[in-house]
């Protein structure tokens, strides 16, 4: 197995800039990235290439821009810190650097590789491309992610995520985005990819949704699609699988796929455009005129088969094929469920103003309204402005992020870090605290969804219940999402660690006055209990916290599942994160407000526990499903159980998780998971060692612990002091985030949040500890010489 890292130039394990090792030719095109600069309009992320001198004259660089794109970003060397907390304190010197006019911060929330084509075909097929620079840089950033020389074996494809193995999913679909962005079919990296594509059996070997996006384009026809049939959203909802039951995300996918497939739409110009009849002779292992389609609906390589369909959807399939479709689809029950899906689509291109949940969801929206109101509507054109909020610069290229941003999740980490370090009281970091907390408190969501208020299931304080009348939605008046206001969706560990950031701030106590707040109340009393009661909304029967909602179907839906790429995605499930960031957040209000809603947060907290200690594995671990793996759900673990009073010293749990970590500890003193365990289920070590995000989330979830021993938080510690640069900054190492088990998706802030965190908790509980600059260099040149192979 080989496990690409992100960047270039060796150094102390790490990439600059959070980059990556690009496979880019000098003939390729290629703008001048000093052009580009990042606006950030309340928290909306947009890339803006300039294009006149007079331009540059007036939006000149920013750290922030120069460090995106991979260049110097032009800060000074620091003086080498000697103790642990002159290190978190040279790590913020640099990090605060990064912090966006508005108070967040921005980063490269890259990873998956099936965005970007989605995207792309949407907007050849509605003729809404994007601007000559982006399409350039486009083509840059996947190139940049083939699997070419040492990556991945070098066989040329694409793989699910950016340190996946190549794939048809990731093959037949990037290769399909080079051909509309303009690269010749005989560009060698292109006839590498094409016989990789072909090695594993073409692109009708391709998922679901990769068969999906080539039949809108037209390369194949509707036939090799299985069913996505809008009429069971006519489904009561009292129904076991009515789609309402399912994942946000799933649902949301599957809502516009269903409505294009119902219309059986395709690119009006297929027929005669000469990239697609070409794409229909480079993507099959069979002439185009040969391809008996309903043959290969159901065939899939075993690279992409994560979660085989099972015998219960297959024949599903097969009585929808067979039966359903040519007997029993009458014409006005499909008119109905067209116009049923059509609403619910115009529902959600209201609540998030045309932003939608995700870069999957955006686009096929995007195509839906094309279908219904022409590609000069409003609607289309709206979406095209919004999909901008996606695009990334990097020094590769152009990616596309998994959310429009990380603005109040990363903000709000950072926040708790530097409370955690023991540094929001120092008069240097006062200002950028107090625009990140007023970032915080505007971004929370203060309206209602779309029909709520007038709904059956209207209350005050919000339950979980919904209804057809709000799309379906949950209540998120009081909420905050994963990137900001626009997106409107509540996801319950946002809010939680929102909530916990803003009351952390708005607490401290002036250290020149006690008597006085160090910050202001930017958030009222009457907001912070909007944002418990929807909290106290999310619980499930057993306890456990999901994501977005409370779990609406039984796990056995999984059965249905027709992703195939990806596993857990057809209901919502309970998460040690999401779970313990809502204990956590509802012991601090409730320290601070015992009044309020006692009873129902006492017992809200009473059975979260007790499923936070059921989840535990008798190995001491919890799993977890946002990062990984285990270093990451065992730190948020950790965490909730001290606020019940749980530690090392009475808990035998706690030990247990404790022995986890310390049996998984490397030689170097630090701890390096792979993305393998998010897969396996079981602990994979990081085949190039330890790695400074999971060293730190294990040096902190130790510390939250109470754990008494120093020695083995020492050597964790010098580890984390001699990864950092000299300018303050942690290079960029593995992937750092998941979803769905098996797609990888980068949090590169993590390298600076959760460093600075655990580096001031040390110092805090154990007291300075010295290390001189030779000790640092020492271990700098030793890593470099491993690396090296050298001894």
């Amino acid at each position: 197995m080989s496990v690409r890292k992100r960047g270039e130039a060796p150094t102390a394990n790490g990439k600059p800039n959070g980059t990556t090792t690009y496979h880019l030719e000098a003939s390729d095109a290629k703008t001048d990235h000093t052009r580009w600069r990042l606006r950030d309009d309340d928290g909306r992320h947009t890339w803006h290439y300039l294009q006149t001198d007079e331009e540059l004259k007036q939006w000149p660089m920013t750290v922030a821009d120069r460090y995106f794109l991979g260049m110097d970003p032009g800060l000074p060397q620091l003086p080498t810190p000697r103790t642990p907390l002159q290190a978190s304190e040279n790590g913020l010197a640099f990090y605060t650097r990064l912090q966006l006019p508005p108070g967040n911060w921005a980063c490269e929330y890259g990873g998956p590789m099936f965005l970007l084509p989605g995207l792309i075909v949407t907007l050849y097929v509605t003729d809404h491309r994007l601007s000559r620079p982006e399409e350039i840089e486009i083509v840059r950033y996947i190139f940049s992610m083939q699997n070419l020389g040492a990556k991945n074996g070098g066989d040329g494809g694409w793989g699910l995520h950016v340190e996946g193995d190549s794939s048809v999913f990731g093959t037949a679909m990037n290769y399909t985005a080079l051909r509309l962005l303009g690269v010749e079919a005989e560009d060698e990296r292109m006839r590498k990819a094409r016989g990789c594509l072909l090695g594993l059996g073409g692109a009708l070997a391709a998922p679901h949704w990769g068969k999906f996006w080539l039949s809108v384009l037209g390369v194949m026809e509707w036939e090799i699609v299985n069913p996505v049939p809008p009429e069971l959203w006519l489904l009561p909802d009292w129904v076991p699988i009515a789609p309402w039951r399912w994942w946000i995300h799933m649902r949301m996918v599957f809502l516009p796929m269903s409505y294009a497939w119902s219309k059986k739409w395709v690119y009006p110009h297929a027929e005669t455009d000469a990239v697609v009849r070409g794409l229909r002779q480079e993507l099959f292992t069979l002439p185009y005129e040969e391809v008996r389609w309903g043959r290969y609906r159901n065939a899939i390589s075993g690279r992409d088969n994560y979660h085989p369909k099972s015998w219960v959807l297959n024949l599903v399939n097969w009585f929808l094929v067979l039966v359903w479709i040519p007997f029993l689809r009458m014409g006005w029950l499909v008119q109905r469920a067209e116009k049923w899906t059509w609403r619910l689509i115009q529902m959600e291109d209201e609540n998030s103003d045309y932003a939608d949940l995700a870069p999957v969801n955006n686009p096929m929206n995007m195509l839906c309204c094309c279908i219904a109101e022409g590609p000069e509507a409003y609607s289309v054109k709206r979406h095209r402005e919004r999909i901008r909020e996606f695009l990334f610069m990097s020094k590769g290229g152009m990616m596309m992020n998994g959310t429009n941003g990380v603005q109040v999740w990363d903000t709000a980490f950072t926040i708790q870090a530097l409370v955690g370090a023991g540094l929001a009281t120092k008069p240097e970091y006062h200002e950028m605290l107090l625009k990140a907390l007023q970032f915080l408190e505007s971004q929370q969501f203060v309206d209602h969804c779309v029909g709520y208020t007038t709904s059956p299931t209207y209350s005050d304080p919000p339950t979980s219940k919904t209804s057809p009348e709000t799309g379906y939605r949950s209540p998120r008046r009081g909420g905050w999402g994963f990137s900001n206001r626009d997106q409107g969706y509540v996801v319950s560990d946002c809010v939680s660690e929102a909530i916990k950031a803003i009351l952390m701030l708005q607490t401290l106590k002036d250290p020149a006055n006690p008597s006085r707040p160090l910050f202001p109340e930017v958030l009222s009393l009457e907001r912070q209990k909007w944002a418990i009661d929807i909290i106290l909304s999310l619980q499930n029967t057993n306890g456990g916290v999901a994501s977005y909602e409370t779990r609406r179907g039984g796990e056995w839906l999984e059965y249905l599942n027709a992703a195939e790429v990806f596993g857990r995605i057809m209901v919502e499930y309970d998460y040690p994160e999401c779970t313990t960031a809502c204990v956590t957040a509802l012991s601090l209000f409730h320290s601070l407000n015992p009044n309020y809603r006692a009873k129902d947060i006492e017992n809200f907290q009473k059975r979260a526990v007790q499923w936070i200690r059921t989840n535990q594995r008798a190995d001491g671990s919890w799993y977890g499903s946002w990062g990984i793996c285990f270093t990451y759900a065992g730190m948020f673990a950790l965490e909730s159980l001290k606020t019940q009073g749980e530690t090392y010293e009475n808990s035998e749990r706690v030990r247990r998780a404790c022995q986890f970590f310390l049996d998984k500890q490397a030689e170097d003193g630090g701890w390096g998971e792979s993305y393998r365990s998010c897969e396996t289920g079981v602990w994979c070590p990081h085949p190039e060692g330890s790695q400074v995000v999971n060293t730190a989330w294990v040096v902190i979830g130790l510390l939250e612990a109470h754990f008494p021993y120093k020695e083995p938080l020492e050597r964790a510690v010098r580890l984390l002091m001699g990864r950092q640069q000299g300018n303050g900054e942690w290079l960029q190492e593995g992937i750092e985030g998941v979803f769905n088990k098996s797609c990888m998706i980068s949090y590169p802030n993590y390298k600076f949040i959760f460093p600075v965190k655990a580096l001031g908790m040390f110092e805090r509980r154990f007291g300075g500890l010295e290390m001189n600059g030779s000790v640092m260099n020492e271990k700098r040149t030793s890593k470099k010489e491993e690396m090296n192979g050298t001894t």
